[in-house]
């Protein structure tokens, strides 16, 4: 499903469901163990649930994950931001063009130093997380490679948790095993399951966002200027990136729990479906003519990219500070910053599951 009008539908419509048991393939062993999605298919968080299944693993992981504790973190994103910035400016001195790849050195740590200070991780850890999460959104990768990398994933965030049972912190992590609705607590396997889902969604996600909008803000330098002035704020400039060029492109899986109609098609019960949030962004019937475009003054910025309902995305509003912090600081202390020419434009990331650029190569300073 790639228009609004359908993805809407669909994320509302109760008879499409999240739970692989619905799908046919799947239950009938049809789909082999290094099939390259199958760590997106047997996960076991919340993203993967329904009904009341989804209910209690929200209600628990909520209570962790609270925009209090997040709104805590706000000087701390703008200290790491500025730090990096300070990076950024020794670089590119050093540099013989005087060209630094943003994606590397501003826009991959951010999140990755958040994410890692949020959860309690070590910092030595931290480069080898950074390495697992990128090759698990790479549908480039082989397959055995694939479910190597899964494997040495779920070892790390194992050993993170039993490091926070015994000496518990103040972190996400240590809240999550510690979050309870009365006798209810997570599973072990689900604390896991939702620590892959908050740290490699948190990380791949912010990190995508801030690309694709200094990407855009560098081609459209008119709206550049009116958003430095004053004249339309970064917030909007921020939603109106996530419309065209949100980071999560498709989200697998969704499937059909009985036949049923969606936009018009006749869809057999224990089919798969994927959604697409940024086609849905692109939408010429939501948008008008002018929805391929980026356009910081457009009425309706609003889109689909944290998804919408049941499933809304609770790492929104971390997405959302990163970048607001981020991006105004970035073009506060590089205001000449430009994409560096090339032999091309920079080449897309080899995933469906994430829009982003393998490198956003800059000159700082004109």
């Amino acid at each position: 499903m790639t228009t609004h009008d359908a993805v809407v539908e669909a994320l509302a419509d109760p008879r499409i469901q999240k739970d692989k048991r619905h799908w046919r393939a799947f239950a009938a062993g049809e789909i082999p163990p290094d099939w390259p999605l199958i760590s997106w298919i047997v996960n076991d968080n919340m993203l993967a649930k329904d009904g009341e299944d989804h209910t209690r693993l929200r209600r628990l992981v909520s209570k962790a994950f609270t925009p209090r504790r997040v709104e805590r973190l706000r000087p701390a994103v703008v200290d790491i931001v500025e730090r990096l910035l300070d990076d950024v400016e020794r670089e590119a001195a050093v540099s013989e063009d005087g060209v630094v790849d943003l994606k590397r050195s501003f826009a991959e740590p951010l999140p990755l130093t958040v994410i890692g200070d949020l959860f309690g991780l070590s910092e030595e850890d931290r480069p080898r997380m950074h390495r697992l999460v990128n090759a698990f959104f790479d549908q480039g990768v082989a397959p055995e490679e694939a479910f190597a990398i899964f494997g040495e994933l779920w070892e790390l965030l194992t050993g993170l948790v039993e490091t926070k049972r015994a000496v518990p912190g103040d972190d996400l992590t240590t809240a999550l095993i510690t979050a309870r609705d009365e006798d209810d607590a997570l599973t072990e396997n689900e604390l896991i399951w939702n620590l892959v889902l908050f740290i490699s969604a948190g990380h791949e996600t912010t990190m995508n966002l801030i690309v694709n909008a200094v990407s855009m803000l560098d081609s459209h330098r008119d709206q550049l200027a009116l958003v430095r002035e004053g004249g339309i704020s970064w917030d909007r400039a921020i939603e109106e990136t996530l419309r065209l060029a949100g980071p999560a492109a498709y989200l697998p899986m969704r499937y059909t729990a009985e036949d049923m109609e969606l936009a018009g098609i006749h869809l057999p019960k224990g089919e798969p479906l994927l959604l697409g949030y940024t086609s849905a962004g692109k939408d010429p019937e939501r948008y008008g003519p002018t929805a391929g475009e980026f356009d910081v003054t457009r009425e309706d910025t609003s889109h689909l990219s944290f998804s919408r309902g049941r499933h809304f995305c609770l790492g929104a509003g971390l997405a959302r500070l990163e970048a607001r912090e981020a991006l105004p600081r970035l073009f506060e202390r590089f205001p000449g910053l430009r994409v560096a020419p090339s032999a091309g434009a920079p080449a897309p990331m080899t995933s469906f599951i994430v829009d982003g650029l393998e490198t956003l190569p800059v000159r700082p300073r004109p």
